[in-house]
């Protein structure tokens, strides 16, 4: 899936107002910056840019308009609030249009390997995002990862095996494995505990009572002793 996913409608920040005040107001403090682009700093209705985020992630291009100008930006780091999880602030990148970038793509995986549902094998998944390069307009929101293929414990998908749409080239090395099937480990039998020997309790009870009655008698021994002195 290729192309602008949604649209950002932002305001840019004047005056002395905190971020703290726009999120208290319900907006998402951000900055634009890019290496043509000056750094500018806009706010965003926190409903509208938590929506962006879910659709576009960190690797599809979003239009956004500061009020005067639209960019074509890339969600470049998103800040959370480390206790309600909510979305504090937004770096947006602005792309140089006509220009390839590289970015992660994350994977997705989809379908039932035969050799999970066959030979119960255990499905290994190695990598969970590839990087590519591409003009910003044609950079994948993901790529599916059809598992359906591995068929058996020496099947293998390797980053070479991923479909990319075109004008979507890879940085990632081709021959590097992104999923492939383990055989299920065979659980060990438990050894056999010892079984229960009630003679064996018996001599151990008597043992410790003959113990204790030496030792009551050496008691007795010693203060007897100690009234004769």
């Amino acid at each position: 899936m290729t192309g602008i996913m949604t649209k950002l409608q932002a305001s840019k920040r004047e005056g002395k107002v905190s971020a703290a005040e726009l999120r208290v107001d319900g907006k998402v403090p951000a900055i634009l910056y890019g290496p043509k682009q000056e750094p500018i700093t806009v706010a965003i209705p926190y409903n509208d840019m938590e929506k962006a985020f879910k659709e576009a992630g960190e690797s599809t291009l979003v239009e956004l308009h500061d009020g005067e100008t639209s960019h074509d930006v890339l969600i470049h780091e998103v800040q959370f609030d480390p206790v309600t999880d909510q979305i504090i602030h937004v770096d947006f990148y602005v792309v140089e249009r006509g220009k390839k970038l590289e970015v992660s793509v994350p994977l997705v995986f989809e379908g039932l390997s035969p050799a999970e549902k066959n030979l119960g094998g255990v499905l290994v998944k190695v990598m969970y995002e590839i990087e590519v390069e591409s003009l910003p307009r044609n950079l994948p929101h993901n790529i599916v990862v059809d598992v359906t293929t591995l068929v058996d414990f020496d099947s293998k998908i390797l980053v070479s095996d991923l479909p990319l749409s075109e004008g979507v080239e890879l940085v990632t090395d081709g021959d590097e494995v992104v999923a492939a099937i383990s055989q299920p480990q065979e659980e060990e039998p438990e050894e056999p505990s010892e079984e229960f020997d009630p003679e064996a309790v018996e001599v151990e009870e008597k043992g410790k009572q003959d113990d204790e009655s030496e030792s009551d008698k050496s008691d007795k021994e010693d203060k007897s002793e100690k009234s004769d002195k």
